[in-house]
């Protein structure tokens, strides 16, 4: 019943954790965002202090629950686990070994000193929900939405709009090629060895299970009844049953409770800490070999690098050029980030604010020092001033919430007029398209040669009024460069 139990809310914090990062449309969001914010290091860097005493008390008590139920990549990697045992068909495959304590700790303090170092590459690298996250976001969210095109596709023809076409779009190659290699290498680990990556390199996993020694109740060998057939240890994915010394290490146990069905002699229990264990027998001497397995090699298929579904021709005539990004002194970030070095310090690169936004304005940066975390640009659109979606789903705390109003009058930028891309000044033709789309109307037409009034108009900025929001660069038909371009703000103040 634990076990089944254990499966059934597994299950259904999997399942829906995942569709936050497909779901574009905000409806999941909306009931289940609550399951981004109790994950561990997003509570963490949020100072969410009820959160991360409720995670410790769970341990305290349970043992890590945390990571067989509501972490996604723990329970991804019992996916990948369980479809290793169907496809070999083998129910018990695992054996014990040793903790490998000096690897475990020592990931650790490099992810502690990276954390207080402000080291947020490093920190996004090795947290499991980031990484969980930025696989689901580049690798399992593009196969969603050409699933949904699909529909969209024949829906139209039925003369039914139940689904409507997205975009689907390669937002950053460095971090679809890192959420590739962490795809790999975590499946590959799972589908040889279970819970390898768990119990060995995440820093996570490393914390709760030093308070999980501590557990009230765990699974408990009761030595007397033990009959050392050896079939908890070979069902166990966290290699940690001992059970020729009757032994559990609480420290990798992720309380699965699998073992529990696993024994055929009633030797196993989820007991309290305090109940007395009987004596174990005197052990035996054991002359037989031990028992070997053969390691199966996971070849594992790619996907394709993934194309941008842009529209390339304006009505099926012209052909568009393509806008190039500018080169921004200081890096722009969301509205709700308070600074660039907040932002910096609480991001995960989980990448949820990125799946998220519905303006296709946020990417992962490609920059070393930030890789993988979120900034802003305006080559396909602009941040509209009524969209707040990247600051209700944020779990840690980067993007604060705020409401429409606070947003409208955040400066998180201002826009920079390059007069020799100006379509007036270049191409001696009227333009106003910066003014007119200017949600803040910071941007005046005015004559372009002062001592004639009938002259072209060229734009002037009022950098005061600008909230950064990148209309006038996003709507320039300037290509390649727009004749607009933000310019972002360490930190952003309100107007």
């Amino acid at each position: 019943m634990l076990r089944k139990i254990r499966l059934t809310l597994a299950t259904i914090f999997f399942v829906f954790v995942t569709l936050l990062f497909l779901d574009f449309t905000g409806t999941i969001h909306a009931w289940f965002g609550w399951m981004a914010k109790i994950q561990f290091m997003p509570a963490v860097l949020a100072l969410n202090v009820g959160i991360v005493a409720f995670l410790v008390v769970l341990t305290l008590l349970l043992g890590r629950v945390y990571c067989s139920v509501i972490c996604p990549m723990g329970v991804f990697q019992d996916v990948v686990s369980w479809i290793s045992g169907r496809r070999k068909k083998m129910k018990y495959r695992f054996t014990y070994s040793p903790a490998k304590s000096w690897l475990r700790y020592g990931v650790l303090a490099v992810f502690v000193v990276a954390l207080i170092a402000g080291i947020g590459s490093l920190v996004a690298l090795l947290a499991p929900y980031s990484a969980y996250g930025r696989i689901a976001n580049n690798l399992f969210a593009p196969l969603y939405q050409w699933g949904n095109n699909l529909l969209a596709y024949f829906a139209e023809r039925a003369d039914s709009y139940a689904f409507y076409e997205t975009t689907v779009w390669l937002k950053s190659v460095p971090t679809f090629v890192i959420a590739l290699l962490t795809f790999v290498i975590i499946a590959v680990l799972a589908w040889r060895n279970g819970r390898t990556y768990c119990n060995t390199i995440c820093p996570v996993g490393t914390i709760l299970g030093f308070l999980s020694r501590f557990a009230l109740f765990r699974p408990a060998i009761d030595a007397s009844k033990c009959k050392e057939c050896s079939l908890c240890a070979r069902q166990c994915k966290a290699s940690c049953i001992d059970f020729k010394n009757h032994q559990i290490d609480y420290s990798r146990c992720v309380a699965c409770m699998d073992c529990l069905d696993s024994c055929k002699h009633d030797a196993l229990h989820f007991q309290s800490r305090l109940t007395k264990q009987a004596p174990a027998p005197a052990p035996k001497e054991d002359g037989s070999a031990r028992r070997s397995f053969l390691a199966v090699t996971a070849t594992l298929a790619t996907t394709a690098a993934l194309k941008a579904q842009e529209k390339t021709v304006d009505g099926g005539l012209a052909a568009i050029e393509e806008k190039k990004v500018p080169k921004r002194a200081t890096p722009i970030v969301p509205p709700g980030a308070v600074s660039l070095r907040n932002f910096a310090q609480h991001c995960t690169a989980c990448q949820l604010c990125v799946s998220v936004c519905p303006n296709e304005v946020l990417r992962p940066s490609t920059s070393l020092l930030k890789l993988m975390q979120p900034e802003m640009s305006y080559e396909r659109g602009y941040c509209r001033p009524e969209c707040v979606k990247c600051s209700e789903v944020c779990p840690t705390g980067a993007i604060k919430p705020l409401t429409v109003a606070d947003k409208s009058a955040t400066q998180i930028g201002h826009a920079v007029w390059i007069k020799a891309n100006c379509i007036p000044i270049r191409d001696g033709e009227s333009c106003d398209n910066c003014a007119r789309h200017c949600p803040t109307a910071a941007i005046l037409m005015v004559a372009s040669d002062p001592s004639n009034p009938d002259s072209l108009k060229i734009p002037v900025v009022n950098e005061e009024k600008c909230i950064g929001c990148g209309a006038c660069e996003a709507l320039c038909p300037a290509r390649p460069f727009s004749a607009m371009y933000v310019e972002g703000h360490e930190n952003h103040r309100t107007i």
